[in-house]
C-alpha cells in the first residue's frame, strides 16, 4: 500500500518538476501544529526547499574541496555555511567538526581564562 503511494508521488512529482516527495514535506509540515495545508502552499515549499538545498550544495561544491574529487563532504557544507554571509544562520545546524582532544583543550582554555578573571 505505502510502495504503491510512494509510486503515485514520485510521478506526480515528476509531472511537477520537483525531486522532494511532497507527502514528506506535508508531513514535515503538519508537526507544526498546522490543520490545513493548501495545495499552492505546499509545492511552493517543496520547490523552494528543494532550490534552497541546491543552492547551497552547488555553492559547497564551488568554494570547497569538491571539484577536484567530484565529490560533497560534509566539511564543505560546514565551511559554506560559516564563511558565506546569506548562509551563516546554518552554523548551528552545521557545526565544523572537531576532536574531541581540541574540544577537551578549548573547554580547559576557556575555564582558566574564568579563572583569572
Amino acid at each position: 500500500m505505502s510502495q504503491n503511494r510512494a509510486d503515485k508521488d514520485a510521478a506526480a512529482n515528476a509531472k511537477k518538476g520537483i525531486s522532494l516527495p511532497i507527502s514528506r514535506v506535508k508531513l514535515i509540515m503538519k508537526s507544526s501544529d498546522v490543520s490545513n495545508i493548501n495545495q499552492d502552499a505546499l509545492f511552493l515549499t517543496t520547490k523552494a526547499t528543494e532550490l534552497f538545498v541546491q543552492y547551497l550544495a552547488l555553492c559547497s561544491f564551488n568554494n570547497g574541496s569538491g571539484k577536484e574529487t567530484n565529490s560533497l563532504n560534509y566539511s564543505d557544507l560546514a565551511n559554506t555555511a560559516e564563511e558565506t554571509e546569506t548562509l551563516q544562520f546554518l552554523t548551528d545546524i552545521l557545526p565544523k567538526k572537531i576532536l574531541a582532544r581540541e574540544y577537551l583543550k578549548s573547554l580547559e582554555q576557556m575555564q582558566e581564562e574564568e579563572a583569572n578573571f
